[in-house]
């Protein structure tokens, strides 16, 4: 597990215990790092409800539920701040949880069919505070990118719950 994931996981992990809250997650082109550093916690099970890989089109709608009509209809399209946001959204009302995380992008080596370029992500934290963000990291290194994203989901996530604690 990367040191820089756990570190923030395990922030993330006291505060959502503290508060006595949840968080599910959807991740995309982070391929379940996110999930995975959370779950790396010991006691994930106080605080992780679960989480999808919502990386094609099949999984957007059989995961979670969110159609191309739906898509279309609100004007929106993946690996997008708006996209991010309704993703973490759903995911915190189909599992119930306090918290929903999203993270959509572009990992590389090239671009997406959106025409981002490799190292784009949207990144999107829904719950008694809601916020979104985009990264653009410069670099097409898949595996880089990953860890990147995943970081910046996590750190998102943290800042979140200390700005919800006062913190």
């Amino acid at each position: 597990m990367d040191p820089e994931l756990l570190r923030l996981a395990n922030i993330a992990a006291e505060h959502l215990r503290n508060r006595d809250e949840t968080v599910a997650v959807a991740e995309s082109s982070a391929g379940g790092l996110i999930a995975s550093a959370l779950l790396a916690v010991p006691g994930a099970s106080r605080y992780f409800l679960g989480g999808a890989v919502v990386y094609t089109l099949q999984a957007r709608q059989g995961l979670v539920g969110i159609t191309q009509k739906e898509m279309d209809e609100a004007g929106i399209r993946s690996s997008s701040e708006p996209y991010a946001t309704r993703l973490a959204n759903r995911i915190r009302d189909i599992h119930g949880s306090s918290w929903g995380l999203a993270e959509t992008g572009a990992a590389g080596p090239t671009g997406n069919r959106y025409g981002d370029l490799a190292g784009h992500s949207c990144i999107a934290v829904c719950g008694p505070i809601n916020k979104a963000m985009t990264l653009e990291t410069g670099d097409n290194n898949r595996a880089d990118n990953m860890l990147r994203f995943a970081g910046n989901a996590l750190a998102q996530l943290v800042d979140a719950l200390q700005t919800a604690s006062g913190s």
